[in-house]
């Protein structure tokens, strides 16, 4: 990327179920900076929990590997890179189809990259079948309205 960035975090984990709920809480933690809404946080959240659980369960299926996330904060966005070096993704388009899965024998939905693409902005998804895939997320975090009463003072004078 060519653009100039406010902050950046890098974070790289083994494929451990596990250490899915460190990659939402790190996310989230950076993410903070932008002063999210609840709501804001939650969509972020899910949405690097759905990418991390893909990277962990298809992409590394019964192996392990390495997880990578890049997080980058740009004026009042989020911008996050969640990558596997695992098998890859055949067919994007029949993988991001709403209940699709290639793992019918778990308690999953199939619903990933439906859920990644209703909570972010914008879900950019790049695969090479035997080298691995890379999602990025991109999410504006909405400035705060102030209060337009907040800076009003009262100021009595004795004349």
């Amino acid at each position: 990327m060519n653009d100039v960035f406010e902050n950046e975090m890098k974070l790289e984990f083994i494929s451990k179920s596990s250490n899915e709920a460190f990659a939402r809480l790190t996310v989230a933690a950076f993410a903070a900076q932008l002063d999210p809404t609840i709501e804001e946080l939650a969509d972020i959240k899910t949405a690097v929990s759905e990418a991390v659980t893909n990277a962990i369960i298809h992409g590394y299926e019964n192996k392990q590997g390495i997880v990578k996330i890049v997080g980058h904060l740009k004026e009042n966005e989020i911008i996050l890179e969640i990558s596997d070096m695992g098998k890859g993704i055949e067919n994007i388009d029949i993988a991001k189809e709403p209940l699709y899965t290639t793992k019918p024998n778990l308690e999953r939905s199939g619903m990933g990259f439906t859920i990644m693409e209703s909570f972010m902005d914008m879900m950019e998804i790049e695969s090479i079948v035997g080298l691995g895939t890379k999602i990025t997320l991109r999410k504006k975090i909405k400035p705060k309205v102030e209060e337009e009463n907040e800076d009003f003072q009262m100021i009595i004078t004795n004349d």
